[in-house]
């Protein structure tokens, strides 16, 4: 079933990019310092090398994956925004895995970044409940929580559009999506947590984690 989600959720990410304007690709994503386009050539670097060739960026780049992913992210977002579309939608049933993160590491990483653009730009991005479910699920595993460093100790993070919550304490209330944005280190929209936790310091970040990219290198399965 999973791979069914991945699949789906690269096929409507797909058509989202088809109907964005030039404006829009050049637009600054959630991700620090990438515009949409850089997100998408990111999203689509596994699918478009090989292991032996990352394996040869990467150590031109002395082996930090976050510089070998946004000298990637740079060079090739440069593409024709066609090229990249149909490097998403072509790979739709692609079986890549980030090293230890299996396919529900695969999934968060496509809606992580999914809404890295739609919620930049404001346009409407579906994402069924059951998958968005999964999503929180993983991004509130331990691994994903030390890497991204996000500080959510005494309360509890409530969905308002699906069953589910996490932790204890003061209620964080908002959109699965929200949620989803504040554990992973993203700016969510303004008013869009509410609840006695929903404060300012709210999602703290203990670490830097604005740049996504290292989810492909040792420390997988954490959609950064």
């Amino acid at each position: 079933m999973i791979r069914d989600w991945i699949a789906a959720e690269r096929r409507e990410l797909a058509a989202l990019l088809d109907g964005l304007s030039a404006e829009q690709w050049d637009a600054p994503s959630l991700c620090d310092g990438w515009a949409v386009r850089h997100v998408v050539a990111h999203l689509t670097m596994p699918f478009r090398y090989s292991a032996p060739r990352l394996g040869l960026r990467l150590a031109r780049a002395g082996g930090r994956f976050r510089r070998m992913s946004d000298a990637i992210a740079r060079q090739d977002g440069a593409r024709p925004a066609a090229q990249l579309i149909a490097a998403v939608r072509d790979s739709a049933e692609h079986p890549w895995k980030p090293p230890g993160g299996g396919y529900q590491g695969a999934l968060t990483h496509d809606v992580i970044h999914g809404l890295d653009i739609s919620c930049a730009l404001r346009v409407g991005h579906h994402i069924p409940a059951d998958v968005m479910r999964a999503v929180l699920d993983t991004v509130t595993g331990p691994k994903s929580r030390r890497f991204f460093g996000v500080d959510t100790g005494g309360t509890e993070l409530r969905a308002t559009d699906l069953d589910w919550a996490w932790g204890s304490g003061a209620p964080v209330l908002g959109r699965g999506r929200d949620l989803a944005l504040l554990l992973t280190g993203r700016q969510v929209p303004g008013g869009a947590l509410t609840g006695a936790g929903a404060g300012p310091g709210a999602g703290t970040r203990a670490a830097d984690s604005a740049r996504t990219g290292e989810d492909a290198g040792p420390d997988a399965g954490r959609p950064r």
